[in-house]
């Protein structure tokens, strides 16, 4: 069972996850890199291409997924070294330190609220995010182009190409993919037909959705909908 709440880190959200132990789990593109705990450890799940599949898994996971570009500042490693993978925390940072926080985590009343502890102290250390990570996610998500958005922030397109590899872990074209899906299974979910759901998330037509769909989701769209 999948349950999640805001956290009162802005912009996050704190989760936890208990699978059946027999269910198919799909975690989709979403732009984020979440700290997780599971089974007394800490890890990093660095920000996605396509859908990370889990299955046959039973023990209790939580997590806080941070606001998309604003993990890397805190974990103080670059997003692109972490790109679709999942790796334990002390093989980023040094074991004395990770010991200290796992204890901390296993010690709380829960692992999410330790988790959501972690973090807080992490971002009162790390000081304001990057503006333009912000600026870089809501400019793309209302659907304006790459070069817009560099003109806007007064970047070349390989500026900007390089400051969203580190903050987001691929370029602003595949971020704004990931964006326009996100708001297209919002759409889809709210009942909208697919053929407007594609016009109005900038989709050329419902085939193209259905493409996008596939390529990063790894599923049809009626799949992930539980449609027939």
């Amino acid at each position: 069972m999948y349950s999640e709440w805001s956290s009162r880190l802005a912009g996050a959200v704190v989760w936890t996850n208990v699978p059946s132990g027999a269910e198919t789990g799909r975690v989709l593109p979403d732009g984020c890199m979440d700290l997780l705990w599971h089974d007394g450890r800490l890890l990093v799940a660095g920000p996605d291409t396509r859908a990370y599949v889990t299955q046959g898994e039973a023990s209790p996971w939580a997590g806080v997924r941070f606001y998309p570009g604003t993990a890397p500042a805190l974990l103080r490693v670059p997003a692109h070294e972490l790109l679709d993978r999942r790796v334990e925390l002390a093989d980023l940072w040094p074991a004395a330190s990770v010991r200290r926080l796992t204890a901390r985590v296993n010690a709380a009343a829960d692992p999410a609220s330790g988790l959501e502890e972690v973090a807080l102290a992490w971002a009162a250390d790390s000081g304001a995010p990057d503006p333009l990570v912000r600026h870089v996610v809501d400019a793309l998500d209302e659907g304006r182009s790459v070069a817009v958005v560099a003109g806007e922030l007064g970047l070349s397109a390989r500026q900007l190409q390089r400051r969203c590899g580190a903050a987001f872990g691929y370029g602003p074209k595949t971020l704004a993919r990931i964006l326009r899906l996100r708001r297209a299974l919002v759409l889809a979910r709210g009942g909208v037909p697919y053929a407007e759901t594609a016009f109005r998330c900038g989709f050329a037509d419902q085939a193209h959705l259905a493409r996008d769909v596939r390529e990063l989701a790894g599923a049809p769209l009626t799949e992930l909908l539980g449609r027939r």
